[in-house]
């Protein structure tokens, strides 16, 4: 019985073999080498206590694919795992192509395909943005004609923000057709009305088909906005008197519902839902994956549960039981937060690092990352999860919550110092 773990994240966060205590056989992962060495990890198979452990420069290069299904057939692997948005698809080509249990790529592809997403929400009454599979520069300058500005560009199986546009007139139009549409016709890139309001998320758990912890939160900023905000960007949950919260709730399950039909094998995963809330107090669908949320967003959920969606994700995905989650799991009402929590980041900028913060010492600090060193010189950050600090606080009500994590990021960027380099 072995397991086969496609990685595209940092190593220290996922401590795999602890996760995967009570199964016997080998652990083989393949990683990606920049994400390992971002963070400073030098790593071998023997000190995490894997089988093996390779690493690829391109971990989008069709070679990944060919060595997994190489060591597939050397370690009689049974079960595949991947966490990331990037390798959901492939895992479940690898799960379909060697016949094991999990999901296939039918039933991943509705959270992976943009287009397919909004067509099966439409279909069971859930709002989405007005879109277009915008395959010429005709046909986009057409939807800009029918819908005006700002329009959203991004691409059909993004992630991460990477490679989206708001774009505000038509020169940014223009600037952008001229970039994207000078080749053949395309399919894999969208063209979306603006939807105004503040962005909310639903993340949670479900465990043979049903939903047995979930709750939203709400982004105190624009996730588009990395490549330029300087400052800390909150990320809060919702109090559970919130109106907002049994509407998020009940928006999430029916898009869950319509995104999976009946004899789908995705019966074991996490999710992660964003949501437009318009000032006129409409809910909008803007997009679900079918694996935990990125930045901090599993720790929060951790504060506030106890569960951590990831080690869930990675037992289930292995064969194994999740602790308190067996038969009847999700038969009763969703789980209340033991308490309210939140996250404040700040984003990598070009140039040398000359001081960061020491971590805080305040007991509501429920975790702190930093993701470069003193002395370092960084590039700019390449999408909405290449940070430079990370924090996860803890509080009783969510504007407790907002005040320690505003108070917390405003220590952080006090402390934070780069300059330019020549």
């Amino acid at each position: 019985m072995s397991v086969l773990i496609l990685h595209r994240n940092p190593l220290g966060p996922f401590p795999f073999r602890e996760w995967l205590a009570g199964r016997t056989g080998d652990v083989v992962v393949l990683a990606a080498r920049d994400r390992l060495e971002r963070s400073g990890e030098g790593v071998s198979a023997s000190d995490l206590g894997f089988t093996l452990l390779e690493m690829f420069d391109d971990f989008d290069h069709e070679t990944v694919t060919a060595r997994a299904l190489e060591l597939a057939e050397e370690f009689g692997v049974t079960h595949v795992v991947a966490h990331h948005e990037a390798d959901v698809a492939r895992a479940a080509w690898l799960r379909e192509r060697l016949g094991l249990d999990g999901a296939w790529p039918a039933d991943v592809r509705p959270f992976r395909d943009k287009d397919l997403m909004k067509q099966l929400a439409r279909r069971a009454g859930i709002e989405v943005a007005p879109y277009t599979v915008a395959r010429t520069a005709d046909e986009a300058r057409g939807f800009a004609g029918r819908h005006g500005f700002p329009l959203v560009f991004k691409e059909r199986a993004g992630f991460n923000s990477v490679g989206l546009r708001i774009l505000g007139d038509e020169d940014a139009l223009e600037r952008c057709l001229g970039e994207e549409f000078s080749g053949p016709p395309r399919e894999d890139v969208l063209l979306e009305a603006f939807v105004p309001g503040r962005m909310c998320h639903v993340d949670g758990l479900v465990v043979d088909g049903r939903t047995v912890a979930a709750w939203p939160s709400q982004y105190q900023y624009d996730l588009s906005s990395f490549g330029t905000d300087p400052g800390p960007r909150v990320d809060l949950t919702l109090d559970a008197e919130d109106p907002l919260t049994p509407r998020l709730l009940d928006l999430v399950e029916q898009t869950l519902a319509a995104l999976k039909p009946q004899g789908s094998r995705l019966r074991d995963h996490a999710f992660h839902a964003e949501v437009f809330h318009t000032p006129d107090g409409r809910l909008v669908l803007c997009e679900i994956a079918c694996r935990s949320g990125g930045a901090k967003i599993r720790e929060v959920f951790r504060t506030m549960f106890g569960i951590h969606l990831a080690e869930c994700v990675t037992r289930a995905e292995a064969g194994l039981p999740l602790p308190g989650y067996e038969e009847g799991a999700g038969d009763g009402p969703l789980p209340r937060p033991r308490c309210m929590s939140g996250q404040v980041l700040t984003m990598k900028r070009p140039g040398l690092v000359r001081s960061l913060p020491a971590p805080p010492k305040d007991p509501w600090v429920e975790g702190f990352w930093v993701f470069a060193e003193v002395g370092q010189v960084i590039a700019p950050a390449s999408g909405s999860a290449d940070f430079l600090t990370a924090a996860v606080a803890s509080a009783p009500t969510r504007a407790e919550c907002e005040r320690r994590l505003r108070e917390l990021g405003a220590r952080v960027q006090a402390r934070t110092e780069i300059v330019e380099t020549p």
